[in-house]
């Protein structure tokens, strides 16, 4: 990689009761870099993206950001979420609340953003992703596309260094999915750092710098997504690339 890590993670290890869910993960993700991460239900994916920001802890290894290490007591849990923004599947909005008050809610009451300058932001943010005529909207007015929308801007408010996104396509309906996918393109041509979790094979050859394969809780493969989709070097890879070009998923 050309750029110094934003994120580094060293023989990672996570365990669910008895059974290890990550197995010393190596991986490094560099300033502006793109990750997706891909491989089937239960092989650590998601887990992976939440040890990122500490949504859930881990038992061995490290992880470090700007060469931090995310336990150290210089970076602040605030702190923390305010640099790495997490988007789920699920929107996770707070359906009593209007879409600008959704956004402006962490900047505010967390990180102690003025309520101006919060709103202001947001709505910088919305138009951006062509959202601002639903400012003043409930979130059950919008259509799931819509709402995945909302998710990732009120992510972006807290301006983080570092987007993680973990299947924002999975509750969609298809007409849906390409709209979301557009707003992650405009990211990455703004130069967001993001690591991605994905089953959108296609988007993940298209939008990636780098793809990793997950199997059993270990990165079996990564490579760039030319490479790593036209001519993978792991037999369990291409296995699971043959079952996805025969469902028609790439």
């Amino acid at each position: 990689m050309d750029s110094p890590a934003k994120i580094q993670v060293e023989r990672l290890v996570k365990f669910y009761g008895d059974k290890m869910v990550l197995n010393e993960i190596d991986l490094e993700v560099a300033t502006h870099e793109v990750v997706c991460l891909i491989g089937a239900s239960g092989s650590g994916k998601s887990t992976l993206l939440r040890c990122l920001n500490r949504l859930v802890d881990y038992e061995g290894g490290r992880i470090l950001l700007d060469g931090v290490d995310l336990y150290d007591e210089s970076l602040t849990e605030n702190e923390l979420r305010k640099r790495i923004g997490i988007v789920f599947q699920a929107y996770n909005l707070f359906p009593h609340m209007t879409v600008l008050d959704n956004i402006t809610l962490a900047p505010r009451r967390v990180h102690g953003v003025d309520k101006a300058a919060a709103e202001d932001n947001a709505h910088r943010l919305l138009e951006l992703f062509e959202m601002g005529e639903f400012a003043s909207s409930y979130p059950d007015r919008l259509s799931g596309g819509q709402q995945q929308r909302v998710a990732i801007v009120r992510a972006m408010a807290t301006n983080p260094d570092v987007l993680l996104l973990d299947e924002v396509t999975a509750a969609l309906d298809p007409e849906l999915i390409g709209g979301v996918l557009a707003v992650i393109r405009d990211l990455k041509e703004k130069g967001m750092t993001m690591v991605i979790v994905t089953h959108e094979m296609a988007f993940a050859r298209d939008v990636a710098d780098r793809v990793c394969f997950l199997h059993d809780g270990r990165i079996l493969e990564q490579n760039e997504p030319a490479q790593l989709f036209s001519d993978p070097a792991n037999p369990r890879t291409r296995q699971f690339l043959q079952r996805i070009i025969e469902a028609g998923r790439l």
